[in-house]
């Protein structure tokens, strides 16, 4: 009896640590395969099926713009990566602008999604008023969600002295992209 009750816990113990990690699935400190361990070394690792394009300033007044932009094999653009350093191969990513609709969080909010959706699942920690844009910023993902003024009534586009209050914004304004930022 021991043996048949040892043997299913040994069984779906091994079921349960197989399953494979959704490449696209978004948490506080990792989007599918990288971390906020990641080095830029070893982003091959972290997407082997997609191309990795990194930018290399030929001279010093390029600063530290080091964006390494992640491709699929068919050329759709996924994600724009920033490392903490320019040109350090062991740098970690400090930023990370998603773009792809199939990154979703874990509540399932995309670029796909709703300023409802994100208000739905998340507290906004902070709302930025900026020049084309709102940046709402959700602290327990350390992300920052990007919404155009073009979604916003016309008396809240055109004044950045303006504090926007999230009862402000229509409920189907929608994600232009975001970004999640790791301190490291």
């Amino acid at each position: 009896m021991y043996k048949l009750i040892f043997s299913l816990l040994t069984v779906s113990t091994l079921l349960v640590s197989c399953k494979k990690q959704d490449p696209f699935l978004i948490n506080k400190q990792n989007i599918g395969l990288l971390t906020d361990s990641t080095q830029v070394k070893d982003l091959k690792l972290a997407f082997p099926n997609d191309s990795i394009v990194k930018f290399i300033g030929g001279d010093e007044f390029t600063g530290s713009i080091n964006d390494i932009e992640v491709f699929e094999k068919g050329g759709k653009k996924l994600l724009t990566l920033t490392p903490r350093q320019a040109l350090d191969s062991t740098s970690y990513i400090k930023e990370i602008q998603v773009l792809d609709a199939r990154y979703k969080t874990s509540k399932g909010i995309s670029t796909l999604s709703t300023f409802k959706d994100i208000t739905s699942h998340y507290k906004i920690s902070r709302i930025s008023n900026l020049i084309n844009s709102l940046v709402l910023s959700v602290d327990a993902l350390n992300t920052s969600f990007i919404i155009d003024k073009k979604d916003l009534p016309a008396n809240l586009r055109f004044d950045m002295s303006l504090k926007i209050e999230a009862a402000q914004i229509p409920n189907d304004a929608k994600i232009k992209y975001f970004f999640i930022n790791w301190n490291k």
